[in-house]
């Protein structure tokens, strides 16, 4: 009897030292590239329904990029591929969280990303601490550890305070901020956070971003939100998706300039010739122009305000304002999502 014990020892323990030379390889293969979250060419359909169609795009490390789009159109369904709740399309592209495949390293991609889902799941009856604690040893944390991290969840999350009253009479507020101390505990590489903000007042919302703001010192964080001023405010790179497909993805600096050349200029001369619109309409560069009375309001695909300021020294119009108006991430949003505004 001691010999099978003793036999069914040693194949555990061999099992487990394999179970460890495995994860040491996948880190080490996960460590050889900048991006945290590679998206190729994902596909993913309910029935007859695409939801997503060929969909590609990446997350360096430690940056955070807000995916931004419109209810429906498919931010919720990439996350949980992210997050491994759902499979692709078996003939599909590949998607990479941390250089590990979510389908044949699922488990392993599981101890790498913190996931905060729209509605926090929790047990209303247990408190704040103690469900931390219980979250921890459902991620493995051995016991020292649990002490740790829930006391260093409890102060980042700004949960101290509440740390023994029961989740059932938390705010919203409150209880969105639990969620994210859960997703930290074990220390993700990645966090992958959907509407975080979602429901919350001005105060909360304000706080669940100062938050968010210092986790990119430590993780790559991926959120969502149909909320265009959070992803202005927060994130490194933008991307948008509508009707399940990508519309446009930029860094800051690149939203930046893109929303400078989808501006407008406005015009306003006193007592305009009857062929001022028609010469407007001749620059390089001009796209559109309105008229409304003596303004004009000029869109074009690059700088022209030289050329205007040409033009109405030679043509001898008087100019009584000469004034940019730089286009919004609400306006240009709208435009990419629009059934014509694929790019």
């Amino acid at each position: 009897m001691a010999s099978v014990v003793e036999d069914a020892r040693s194949e555990w323990t061999a099992v487990w030292l394999l179970s460890l030379e495995q994860r040491d390889r996948l880190s080490e293969a996960s460590c050889g590239g900048d991006a945290m979250i590679e998206v190729e060419g994902l596909t993913r359909s309910f029935g007859r329904q695409r939801v997503l169609d060929a969909i590609s795009f990446t997350v360096p490390a430690r940056q955070i990029a807000g995916f931004l789009g419109q209810n429906g159109a498919g931010k919720t369904t990439t996350m949980r591929i992210l997050t491994t709740f759902l499979p692709p399309d078996p003939i599909s592209g590949a998607v990479r969280v941390a250089g590990l495949d979510v389908t044949s390293h699922a488990r392993e991609v599981c101890r790498r990303v913190g996931y905060l889902p729209e509605s926090v799941p929790i047990f209303p009856e247990l408190r704040v601490a103690e469900y931390l604690r219980f979250r921890a040893r459902l991620k493995g944390l051995g016991t020292r550890r649990v002490k740790e991290r829930v006391g260093a969840v409890l102060d980042l999350c700004d949960l101290t305070r509440v740390a023994r009253r029961s989740l059932g009479v938390l705010s919203k507020g409150f209880r969105q901020r639990v969620g994210l101390a859960d997703a930290l505990l074990a220390e993700p590489e990645v966090l992958i956070l959907d509407e975080p903000t979602s429901g919350l007042d001005p105060q909360q919302v304000a706080e669940v971003r100062r938050i968010i703001g210092r986790l990119s010192e430590v993780s790559t964080v991926f959120l969502s939100s149909h909320v265009l001023g959070e992803v202005e405010q927060v994130c490194d790179q933008i991307v948008i998706l509508g009707g399940g497909t990508i519309r446009a993805r930029e860094t800051r600096e690149g939203w930046t300039q893109r929303l400078e050349r989808s501006g407008r200029l406005e015009l306003l001369l006193k007592d305009p010739s009857a062929g001022a619109e028609k010469r407007l309409r001749s620059l390089s560069g001009v796209t559109e122009v309105a008229k409304e009375g003596g303004r004009f309001v000029i869109a074009s695909s690059c700088d022209v305000r030289e050329q205007v300021f040409a033009l109405a020294v030679e043509r001898r119009w008087t100019v009584l304002e000469l004034t940019p108006r730089p286009a919004t991430l609400e306006s240009l949003f709208l435009e990419l999502v629009s059934d014509e505004g694929v790019a």
